[in-house]
C-alpha cells in the first residue's frame, strides 16, 4: 500500500543532518507495517497529480497556521476535498489535523489558553494515551461530521474521525524525547519558560507512540480508529 506523505514543514535545520525530516520521522512511525512512501513537499509547491496518485494520505505538522495566506494552502484544501470525496483513508498530524477541518468546514484559530509542549495525557475513548505536542493553534470548531474521539482539558477536540474516511490527530505521535529535545533548543523563544521546563523534566517518560502507529495502520488498512 502506497501512503502519500503531504509534507507541510520542515524540521529545524539544526535538526536535519541527524534525525531526518518530517516525512522521514513519519516513514520511521509507520515502519514495519508493509506501506512504501512518497512525499510531496506541500509547503514548497510540491503537489500530487491528484488524490488517486496514492492508496492513503498523511497530512504532516508545520510551524505555520492552517489560517495563514500561503500560496499552498487553498490548493491543499482543494486536494483535501478531492481525497474525501474518493474515500482514500486520510491521515491528518497537528497541522494536518487542524487544516483538514478548516477545509471540510470547521475553524481553527490560536488559542487563547496558550501551548501544549511537550508529554501530555489525553482520554482516549476512556483510556489514557500520552503524547508529545508542540502547539498553540487549535481545532476550535469542528466540522459537522467529525467525531472527538480524544481530548483532554486542554484541547477538546484533541482527535477527530470523519466516519471511516479519516482519521486526525492534534499530538505529534512522530515526535520521540530526542525531538522534543531539539524543538526546545531549536523553537522554544516564544514558548512560556515554565512550559519548556516541564517539558524538559518529561523526557525521560514513557509516550504511546507505538499505541498511535498501530492505529494509524491499522486505519490505513481499513480498520476504524
Amino acid at each position: 500500500m502506497k501512503i502519500g506523505i503531504l509534507q507541510t514543514g520542515h524540521a529545524p535545520d539544526e535538526l536535519r543532518p541527524t534525525i531526518g525530516d518530517i516525512n522521514n520521522l513519519f516513514e520511521r512511525l509507520l515502519n514495519g507495517q508493509g506501506f512504501t512512501f512518497e512525499t510531496f513537499a506541500v509547503v514548497d509547491g510540491d503537489f500530487p497529480e491528484g488524490p488517486d496518485v496514492c492508496d492513503g494520505w498523511l497530512i504532516t505538522g508545520s510551524k505555520h497556521g492552517a489560517y495563514e495566506d500561503l500560496p499552498w494552502i487553498a490548493p491543499l484544501e482543494t486536494l483535501i476535498r478531492d481525497i474525501y470525496s474518493t474515500a482514500r483513508p486520510l491521515v491528518g498530524i497537528c497541522f494536518g489535523h487542524q487544516i483538514i477541518a478548516q477545509a471540510l468546514g470547521g475553524k481553527v484559530e490560536k488559542y487563547d489558553g496558550g501551548w501544549a509542549v511537550g508529554r501530555q495525557t489525553y482520554d482516549w475513548q476512556g483510556d489514557q494515551v500520552y503524547l508529545n505536542a508542540w502547539h498553540q493553534d487549535q481545532v476550535v470548531q469542528r466540522p459537522a461530521d467529525s467525531t472527538p474521539i480524544a481530548s483532554n482539558a486542554f484541547c477538546e477536540n484533541a482527535a477527530l474521525v470523519y466516519g471511516d474516511r479519516i482519521f486526525t490527530v492534534q499530538a505529534h505521535p512522530e515526535f520521540d524525547a530526542t525531538f522534543i529535545d531539539g524543538l526546545i533548543s531549536a523553537r522554544a523563544g516564544t514558548v512560556p519558560p515554565a512550559l519548556i521546563e516541564t517539558a524538559k523534566n518529561n523526557l525521560t517518560k514513557d509516550v504511546d507512540n507505538a499505541q498511535l502507529a498501530t492505529k494509524i495502520g491499522a486505519f490505513f488498512k481499513g480498520a476504524k480508529p
